[in-house]
């Protein structure tokens, strides 16, 4: 995947030339399945499989299917199969066959796994990104409707790809350096700051509710996190590497941090700000321990609009912490901060993607220790199941925000229905690595056939309701890239920590770095 790109290109462009449909399919084995990709545009297409070169060729999929990745979950090893693939024109009518291909499913090391599962999920932000400007769209489905935050993991999860070789870098130079032009020239921002939901194709903001119309400042952290992560990390001379270093720091720097005080010397930060609703929302940031510290890292470490230090003890914090710390065990495991049991696991996850908590610390805890404890609770709390809901264990285990049969929810120990979602447990990685590669190994070989897709693992199940979504969004599935790899090689934590802005910001809040 990610190679298919100037041949790929000419190969379409001939074949709309010759008005016929012409697919150059390849097939690779993986643990369990085998995956399929091939050149395309907007067309829809048909798989077929058969045992042998000539067939006979049964249907895979009973629609026309939308995308130029197939991933055949066989849920056997050492098992060859063949396919041909067809376009279907808007009619119902299909193409003749493309040529056959084949390829053999065979146990994987769980390093091998685990590469091998980051490549799947990062296809969601290559393969299914914005055809327009290259943003991350909200989810499977959601077309023009773009998210900002799951851009910015999109943006780190494509550097993994790079790293991995999933992606050629000049390829991601230049799909990176679309989607930064698209956010400065296109997309609509409010005192810099962009909405949660972007329109792909023309830039204007999407409101997210009545009231949220504006600029969503937790979401721009998630984003400029992304950015400054890719600001490190293409770091050549040529005039692409260079312009997008330049876009993003030019992007970084127009974010009107201080504004989003609300007023003059104030000490805490608000999320929303709406050109028609002002400050209605009325949604201040910080008291309690969630996903938005990155917020107040990135707005003190502005080099333009940078906020007081104080505002991280006062406004993130809440003054004397009463709320913010929690001090309490559960299931034999401590718990410095943040909600009873931890709350939902994507808390630790978002604002750890680029700021690497290993032995970092603040006045009230490594966060580090807390992360991995919070995750050790949630395991612990699943593997207890007070609620007694169906297939929960030591190895199946992982609430956080996701779908649900019922729509979005955060679930947590102390609001749980049912439904685990696998980027809950996946990225803890690398807070519990050993207890996270037996979950992803669990979902994967006893769930796979339902749980398993063309962009990875599909965003949650319910075994109570016998329910597996069909969808994937972008902010649950960009962690699970991006914290793999932060546990395998720490590339994000490195990339982002090297951002000469951070260490300064640290030291000026009072940070502490402990021995590791």
């Amino acid at each position: 995947m990610g190679r298919v790109s100037a041949i790929c290109v000419l190969v379409f462009i001939l074949a709309e030339m010759a008005s016929a449909s012409y697919i150059e399919p390849a097939a690779t084995g993986h643990d369990s399945r085998i995956d399929l990709s091939w050149c395309g545009g907007e067309a829809r297409y048909h798989v077929y499989r058969g045992s042998t070169p000539t067939g006979p060729f049964g249907r895979l999929t009973d629609e026309p299917w939308k995308f130029t990745v197939y991933s055949d979950f066989l849920g056997e090893n050492e098992k060859t199969y063949f396919y041909r693939i067809t376009s279907v024109d808007r009619q119902g009518k299909e193409s003749s066959s493309s040529q056959v291909v084949s390829a053999r499913s065979s146990a994987m090391t769980d390093e091998e796994l685990l590469t091998s599962v980051q490549q799947a999920t990062l296809r969601f932000f290559w393969e299914y990104a914005h055809p327009v400007s290259g943003l991350a769209r909200e989810r499977l489905g959601s077309r023009n409707t773009c998210t900002s935050g799951g851009t910015g993991f999109g943006m780190m999860a494509i550097v993994v790809g790079v790293e991995r070789g999933f992606i050629e870098r000049q390829d991601a130079a230049a799909h990176l350096l679309k989607m930064v032009r698209f956010l400065e020239t296109r997309a609509e921002r409010h005192h810099g700051v962009w909405s949660h939901w972007i329109n792909g194709r023309t830039g204007k903001t999407i409101p997210f509710s009545k009231y949220d119309d504006g600029g969503d400042l937790v979401e721009t952290s998630f984003l400029i996190q992304g950015m400054l992560t890719v600001r490190q990390y293409f770091d050549g001379a040529d005039a692409v590497e260079r312009e997008l270093r330049e876009t993003t720091t030019r992007l970084w720097e127009e974010v009107e941090w201080d504004w989003y005080l609300r007023e003059p010397g104030g000490k805490r930060l608000y999320w929303h700000w709406s050109p028609r609703y002002g400050w209605k929302m009325n949604h201040a940031i910080g008291g309690h321990f969630n996903e938005c510290m990155i917020t107040y890292l990135l707005a003190i470490a502005s080099p333009t609009h940078g906020i007081d230090p104080a505002c991280y003890h006062e406004g993130w914090v809440g003054g004397d912490g009463s709320e913010y710390a929690n001090g309490n065990s559960y299931y034999g495991y401590k718990q410095w901060v943040g909600w009873p049991k931890g709350g939902p696991l994507f808390f630790t996850h978002y604002s750890f993607l680029g700021f690497d908590p290993r032995g970092k610390r603040d006045r009230f805890c490594n966060y580090f220790e807390n992360n991995r404890n919070i995750s050790l609770i949630n395991r612990a709390y699943c593997a207890a199941n007070p609620g007694q809901h169906k297939g929960y264990s030591e190895l199946c285990w992982g609430l956080t925000a996701s779908d649900t049969p019922g729509g979005y929810t955060a679930h947590e120990p102390r609001r749980d229905n049912g439904t685990i979602t696998p980027t809950a447990a996946l990225s803890a990685m690398p807070y519990t690595p050993a207890e996270s590669m037996a979950t992803l190994r669990h979902f994967y070989h006893v769930y796979g056939k339902r749980l398993w897709g063309p962009f990875g693992f599909r965003d949650a199940f319910n075994l109570d309701k016998d329910w597996f979504a069909q969808s994937y969004l972008a902010i649950d599935q960009g962690p699970i890239v991006v914290m793999t790899e932060n546990y395998r090689t720490g590339l994000c934590w490195k990339l982002f920590m090297s951002n000469p802005e951070i260490n300064p910001m640290l030291e000026k809040t009072g940070w502490r770095q402990e021995p590791r």
